[in-house]
């Protein structure tokens, strides 16, 4: 009888052995790691008893996130680590116990930025140690840092970088130095995993290597800002009335074989391409005939084709007119560069053409596409629930349209689902978890939903959710708009929900209703003795809407109601409401 010892047949246990055959041990070790990359990134379920390379490290990943994407990184480099045998634990940044960090020797921090510099609600308390006067001196500890950020705003990364400071000064040691990712990162942050990894494990494996798959491997189709899922449009309807000032629009696409799910809370990322009359305008203002070859990473491409798919060029930021100061040098640009007030002020509405017609200088089109920050994926809150829709994803657009200096603006990706896309046209598009944004796990905690305009977009799906698993009443919505004839997006939803029972109360403010301006936060005070007592109860209390302004008043308004309901001064209902965001009673999704 034979026994057959190897699953190879003949033929590949033949090409195996020519392959190792006369190997060293540095090379062996190399194709012993690849081989484990395979099978890490494959759908194959792979034995425990399967040989490890092992680094004998631990390693201690805490992360920091508002919007999700700081755990996702964790969780990869986790993975990627994990299969070179390092032993890492990954911690949220508000479940680790600081009197740890004098323990550890090896630590990646990664953390985004939340608004105007400010750490994410779980990483508060942490920000506070490490850059306060108890933060101990850490020796003994080596760590790097993973900052993310939006160039968009002026304290770029700062929380990352506040950390990154303050671990300098303590003494700790960097394994390599901060990297600080914009909104468009997923290229840069696999580049340092994978520099990471080969500097912590001293396994070389190259990256163009990792993840690729081999015979009788099979990787699981995955979608990204990279590799976006091109989806059929269902439907496109516009659901403001014709005497709305307001543009918004119900989009339905369909995810019909893509194998993609969703939960409600999560966004999609929609790729689109900017307004061809702001890239004509550009073009024409150049005097670049559009056929112009441009090189950057992705390949080679007209001038006309960067504007038009790679580059921002419907807002402005500071890399971006910094880039162009130090090729133009133009005094009036330097002026603006160095009064923080005027730079906010000029990059509020404003847009490429308008700095190349104020400040003009001959530039080539590779020189004008070596200035242009790259075209970030627009991310829209999904208003559906999969539970209840199956293979399709439903977002909810405003149309971004305003004059400014007499030229008509539009928003890029606004405008590209407004006026380019109809019925059974592609649109590439992704999902972006949000583990931060989701319902209680438990169906009977009672919810208070609060949002303006397309801020409701959400709160649709949430109850979409509980409609379709059959679960009544613990919900309230307050829902705030211009005018109730023209502006009440889902009416006719919400109605049919609070008949039905999966809407246990509404309260609406519709601001331009009346001559005195009422919004969603008055609406909240003037109910603040119920709603206290929902949130004595255990509800759990969402927020979603404009981060600048409508937010902050609707934290303001909860403030002043635990403050007087629960007859504490100021400091304890910031505790109160501290309190509630980290048990994630208090979750957010503000933009």
């Amino acid at each position: 009888m034979t026994i057959q010892l190897s699953p190879l047949n003949e033929k590949q246990i033949k090409a195996l052995e020519m392959l190792t055959n006369g190997l060293q041990k540095e090379q062996l070790l190399w194709i012993n790691g690849y081989f484990q990359g395979l099978l890490a990134s494959s759908s194959i379920q792979v034995s425990d008893a399967v040989i490890q390379p092992k680094s004998h490290q631990q390693l201690t990943i805490l992360y920091g996130t508002h919007t999700g994407r700081s755990k996702t990184i964790a969780g990869k480099l986790s993975e990627k680590l994990t299969h070179q045998g390092v032993e890492v634990k990954a911690i949220a940044l508000d479940e680790y116990k600081t009197r740890l960090l004098t323990s550890e020797t090896h630590v990646v921090f990664i953390v985004s930025t939340h608004g105007e510099g400010e750490p994410p609600a779980m990483a508060e308390d942490f920000h506070a140690f490490i850059t306060g006067k108890r933060s101990p001196a850490l020796p003994e500890l080596n760590y790097s840092v993973v900052a993310l950020g939006d160039k968009s705003y002026k304290l770029f990364c700062q929380t990352g970088i506040d950390i990154d400071i303050a671990l300098i000064k303590s003494g700790a040691k960097t394994i390599l130095p901060i990297l600080k990712l914009d909104v468009d990162f997923e290229e840069d942050v696999e580049h340092w995993m994978n520099q990471f990894t080969n500097t912590f494990t001293d396994i070389q494996v190259p990256a163009h290597l990792n993840g690729k798959a081999i015979d009788g491997i099979v990787k699981v189709q995955e979608y990204s800002k990279k590799n976006p899922f091109k989806a059929t449009v269902l439907d496109k309807v516009k659901i403001t009335g014709r005497d709305s000032d307001k543009e918004v629009y119900h989009v339905e696409l369909s995810l019909e074989g893509s194998g993609i799910t969703y939960e409600p809370g999560d966004s999609v990322g929609i790729l689109s391409s900017n307004p061809p009359s702001l890239v004509e305008a550009i073009l024409k203002n150049k005097g670049f005939d559009g056929s112009e070859i441009v090189t950057i990473k992705e390949g080679e491409f007209s001038i006309r084709e960067i504007l038009s798919t790679y580059m921002e060029i419907t807002v402005l930021n500071r890399e971006v007119i910094q880039l162009y100061f130090e090729k133009s040098q133009h005094s009036k640009l330097q002026e603006i560069l160095e009064n923080e007030d005027q730079l906010d002020h000029y990059l509020y509405g404003h847009d490429v053409l308008d700095l190349l017609e104020e400040f003009p200088f001959e530039m080539t089109p590779q020189g004008l596409a070596s200035v242009l920050r790259r075209f970030p994926a627009r991310l829209y809150s999904i208003s559906s629930s999969q539970a209840a829709v199956g293979d399709e994803v439903h977002i909810t657009v405003s149309r971004v349209r305003y004059s400014n200096k007499g030229r008509q603006r539009s928003g890029a990706c606004s405008n590209y689902l407004a006026e380019q896309i109809e019925v059974d046209s592609l649109v590439p598009m992704f999902i972006e978890k949000n583990p931060a944004f989701k319902l209680p796990e438990d169906d009977q905690t009672p919810v208070i939903l609060v949002g303006a305009g397309t801020g409701v977009a959400p709160y649709r799906a949430f109850l979409q959710h509980r409609e379709a698993n059959n679960q009544k009443g613990n919900t309230w919505l307050f829902f705030g708009e211009r005018r109730f004839h023209s502006d009440f997006l889902y009416q006719i939803e919400w109605q049919k929900l609070l008949k039905n029972g999966f809407l246990e109360k509404i309260d609406v403010a519709f601001s331009r209703d009346q001559d005195e301006k009422i919004y969603v936060q008055h609406r909240l005070l003037q109910k603040q003795q119920e709603i206290f007592a929902w949130l004595e109860k255990g509800a759990s209390i969402y927020l979603c809407g404009d981060m600048k302004q409508m937010a902050r008043d609707v934290q303001n308004a909860l403030l002043q109601i635990i403050e007087t309901q629960g007859g504490m001064s100021v400091e304890k209902a910031l505790e109160y409401l501290k309190k509630l965001k980290k048990e994630k009673r208090f979750q957010t999704d503000v933009y």
